[in-house]
């Protein structure tokens, strides 16, 4: 039996998936490792055991990749590792030359960056912060639907922060053009790194102060209030998403 010293975890990033043996996060030996012969390196270390990233999926069976919303019943920590595999994947296919003189770059494994050949710039993953809320009215929460949600679910009001905005203004901004509800009483919750592909959300609570619904179905295709006792199909469990719902439904008890 192998000591547990002796595991990794094992994340194969390609085209925004990871390989998922037996629809699970492998967790190897590192004999197992370096029988391999693929180049890797660590990217954390969650209980105990280190996370290793293989950019070279070559060899790794196809039907085995999978999404990483399917790791969502993974223990936070972990889960946000296997996103960062997915988004220096994302970092190593769109930053492969360099936005100041066209040099190829290369990765700096030390610094979890891209360098430039030429003019040795160092270019970092690009990470996108989004704003997450939910809005409340009395033991009522704000949810929309989105097309791309086929399945019906509803989830809380996002979206991208803006050149000169504060996250705050942020908030206002995005429920206010999206459904038409001006909030108040905007606060901080917690926030949730989000690999889709690089992504990282900042999840605030907000009251209603003044609006009627008026959805913005460019944006969605629908938007309603709905009593926090009798909520329809809403986000999976492990995202911030959800955890928003529940505490909204906290703030009222």
């Amino acid at each position: 039996m192998s000591d547990q010293k002796d595991l990794v975890y094992l994340c194969c990033a390609n085209d925004g998936k990871l390989w998922l043996p037996d629809h699970s996060l492998p967790l190897i030996t590192k004999a197992e490792l370096e029988e391999m012969t693929l180049s890797s390196y660590v990217i954390g270390e969650f209980d105990g055991k280190e996370v290793h990233y293989i950019a070279d999926s070559e060899g790794f069976s196809v039907d085995a990749f999978d999404g990483l919303r399917s790791q969502l019943s993974l223990p936070p920590d972990l889960f946000n590792l296997a996103g960062r595999a997915i988004q220096l994947d994302h970092m190593r296919n769109t930053q492969r030359f360099c936005s100041l003189c066209g040099g190829k770059n290369s990765v700096d494994e030390q610094h979890t960056s891209m360098v430039c050949q030429q003019c040795h710039t160092v270019h970092y993953p690009r990470v996108s912060p989004c704003v997450i809320v939910a809005v409340r009215r009395d033991r009522e929460i704000l949810l929309a639907h989105h097309p791309r949600h086929r399945n019906g679910m509803y989830t809380v009001i996002a979206g991208f922060v803006e050149a000169g905005e504060t996250l705050e203004q942020c908030v206002a901004r995005e429920v206010f053009e999206e459904t038409g509800i001006v909030v108040t009483n905007i606060r901080y919750f917690d926030s949730q790194p989000w690999a889709f592909p690089s992504n990282l959300m900042i999840g605030f609570v907000a009251d209603y102060a003044a609006g009627e619904i008026s959805p913005d179905y460019e944006e969605l295709t629908d938007a309603q209030w709905f009593d926090l006792d009798n909520l329809p199909l809403v986000a999976p469990e492990g995202t911030i998403a959800r955890r928003l719902i529940e505490e909204a439904r906290t703030l009222c008890d």
